[in-house]
This record gives C-alpha cells, sequence and structure tokens, in this order.
C-alpha cells in the first residue's frame, strides 16, 4: 500500500474509533465522548455523557458548556431527560433561549450597558434593549470551552476551561475560568466556578438550565410545586433593572418560603415587565459570603421528582419561562410559554453600578469562587 493511501486508512480508522470514545471509567462512572455536530463557522462540537452508579447521567456540550440533557428516573424507575434543549448547534446560534448554558462574564443585567470602574467608564453591547444581558452579544454560551473528562469512585467530572480576553464583549481583563461539573454517586450534579483576571472586572457566573422536572417535553410547569429559602426580593424598574430596594416577599405572589405550585399565583404578577410570570432575582436567607446554603427545592407531584437546590451564592434568579413562545422547539415540540423554569445561582443584577449590593468586582490576585448543588431524588 503507497504510504498516502496508507495515512488516509489510518485517519480513518482513528476517527471511526473516536466517534465514541470512553475517556474515563472507574467502577460504574464513566464519561463517554461523541461528536455531536458543528457551528456556522465549522468547528467541531463534542458531547461529554457523565454517568453515575446509579445510571443517572449528564450530557454536557464543550459549546456554551450547555447541560444538554440531566436523565434521572421518577416514582417508577422510568428516566427521563429534565432539561430544556435544542436539536442542533446552529440553532443554539440562532434563538439564543440560553438552554443549559454557561453564563458570563456577567449573569443577568447590567444597566444601559454602562459602568465605571477605577475611574473608567465601559461600554457593553447592548442586548436586551436598554440594557446589556448575559455577557453580551457573543458570551460564554456562545464559546466551545476547552474540555477535561475524568471519573473516580465516587463520580464522573468534566472540567471545562475559558479564556475571556481583554475587552471582549467590553469588559476589562483577562478572565482565566475554570467550571467543573460533577455528576456525583449520592445523585448530585454540582457545578464548581472558578476565575482570576488580571484587571479589576465585574464577575458574576451561573447556569441557566431551563428544567421540567416531568420531562423537559411534558408541558407547562404549572403543577410544580417550589419552595425557595428566598424572604427577599429586589423589585425592578420597567427594564427589569433592581430599582435599589430590598423588599419582603411576604404578602406577595412571590413568596415562596412555605412550598406551593409555581401556577398558584403565577397570573398574579401584574407587572408588564415580567410578561405576565416570575422573572425576579430572590435574595437567598442570610448567610457567611461563600457559605453553602439552600436555595430552592422543586417537587413534580406526577413524576415524584425531587431537585434540592444549594449554593454559595446570595441570590438566585427565578424565571418562568415568561417569554418562551413556541419559536424554539426540539423535534416538534414547542417550548411554550411557562414550560420549563430556571433557578440561576448569582449575585445581583447590576451590582456594577449599585454599590450598596453586595461586590460583583474580582481584582487581581484574588479567585472568583461559587458553588451550586443539584441532588435528585424521587418522593413516592
Amino acid at each position: 500500500m503507497k504510504k498516502s493511501k496508507l495515512i488516509r486508512a489510518l485517519v480513518g480508522l482513528a476517527m471511526t474509533l473516536s466517534a465514541v470514545s470512553a475517556f474515563a471509567v472507574t467502577g460504574g462512572t464513566k464519561v463517554t465522548c461523541t461528536k455531536f455536530g458543528e457551528t456556522a463557522d465549522g468547528k467541531v462540537v463534542r458531547a461529554y455523557t457523565l454517568v453515575n452508579t446509579h445510571g443517572l447521567s449528564a450530557k454536557i456540550l464543550d459549546f456554551g458548556g450547555v447541560i444538554y440533557e440531566m436523565n434521572v428516573p421518577d416514582k417508577d424507575g422510568v428516566f427521563a431527560n429534565i432539561s430544556c434543549n435544542l436539536p442542533t448547534i446552529p440553532e443554539y446560534e440562532k434563538f439564543r433561549p440560553y438552554f443549559g448554558s454557561l453564563i458570563g462574564r456577567y449573569g443577568n443585567r447590567i444597566a444601559n450597558g454602562k459602568f465605571t470602574l477605577e475611574g473608567k467608564e465601559y461600554t457593553l453591547p447592548i442586548n436586551n434593549d436598554p440594557n446589556a444581558l448575559h455577557g453580551g452579544l457573543k458570551g460564554f454560551d456562545q464559546k466551545i470551552w476547552k474540555a477535561l473528562p475524568s471519573a473516580d469512585a465516587n463520580g464522573a467530572y468534566l472540567t471545562l476551561k475559558y479564556t475571556a480576553a481583554d475587552g471582549e464583549e467590553g469588559y476589562p481583563g483577562n478572565l482565566d475560568v475554570t467550571v467543573v461539573y460533577s455528576l456525583k454517586n449520592d445523585n448530585s450534579l454540582t457545578i464548581d466556578y472558578a476565575a482570576t483576571t488580571d484587571k479589576a472586572t465585574p464577575v458574576n457566573l451561573t447556569n441557566h438550565t431551563f428544567w421540567n422536572l416531568g420531562g423537559a417535553y411534558s408541558g407547562t410547569i404549572y403543577d410544580t410545586i417550589l419552595l425557595m429559602n428566598a424572604p427577599k426580593y429586589l423589585p425592578t424598574d420597567g427594564t427589569l433593572i433592581p430599582t435599589g430596594e430590598i423588599a419582603s416577599v411576604e404578602g406577595t405572589p412571590l413568596d415562596f418560603t412555605t412550598a406551593k405550585p409555581i401556577g398558584q399565583d403565577i397570573h398574579d404578577v401584574a407587572e408588564p415587565q415580567f410578561n405576565g410570570g416570575y422573572d425576579h432575582c430572590f435574595i437567598l436567607a442570610e448567610k457567611e459570603p461563600g457559605e453553602m446554603g439552600l436555595c430552592a427545592i422543586a417537587t413534580d407531584p406526577h413524576s415524584g421528582r425531587v431537585m434540592k437546590v444549594e449554593t454559595t451564592e446570595p441570590a438566585v434568579q427565578f424565571y418562568s419561562g415568561n417569554f418562551l413562545d413556541g419559536s424554539s422547539s426540539y423535534n416538534g415540540y414547542k417550548y411554550e410559554k411557562h414550560t420549563a423554569f430556571c433557578l440561576e445561582t448569582q449575585h445581583y443584577p447590576d451590582s456594577p453600578n449599585q454599590p450598596e449590593f453586595p461586590t460583583t468586582i474580582l481584582e487581581p490576585g484574588q479567585t472568583y469562587r461559587h458553588t451550586t448543588v443539584h441532588t435528585f431524588s424521587v418522593e413516592k
């Protein structure tokens, strides 16, 4: 065989063998990798599937760090994906619903796309008129991250790394970001975030998974029972920027301190900027900075699936899918209004412009850290 033909044959064999690769297998835990698709400019996107000893699995893309699937059992042991997704990468690039995505460099909104830091004003792209939202026109949800899979006796892991350049989307500083997804054998999915910078910069990282515990394609979330460890919230202006007031949820439709169905009071949220539902930053019960604490417990009474969320962050953006309008779909299933919910653990929106809020400024020499744990179980 000629040398050129031999090289082509070996390349073809390597591509065939790499179509599904088991990068890490330890006991009953494993991580496998497959090619998922390509971006519009031809970059390959890979999917990494983390599996624990109980058969729970999380499929995560290196594009945007997307939690593409989270497969968990119901009370009868039937597995279903509970993370809303889209079929192809071009749809993620076109529609930008942020399904399952890592959000950065700043999650949520910054008023008028401007902030001043160390005497200098910075201008960000306006992508949620009149504000900057979720990191900009091409935020972390649109980047391909370097992926490093691994596994041990306790679980399966995917480490993602990305460096945001100084000036990217208008933000100062080269920001080195590491996010680790851990699917443990206690049926928890942990997200650990870390970041360092060479210039002072705002940082507010989060994950934007749209959950439906009945199954990602199962209809509305009205019956989902939600408890949030959040006695206060941030009122907003008409563009969803906090007014600076910190208000009690008591006596309002926003009171989830006692568990209730999401649909019970959802239509009593009257302010037009919320489009008929929840899209509020809730302040979690007081704790020390960086201390892990309860955020929320969501239960689907039909399937029995339960998701407990704990976090080191001071707040959570609870969003009930008010702006889903059927324009995004998965194999014919249209994501309509109120068919999923988000619990985006984070710092407060617009903090760079509101000095009374907990700071989101990361300085050189410091390390940003944030951990959120989702623990899955069933209620018979």
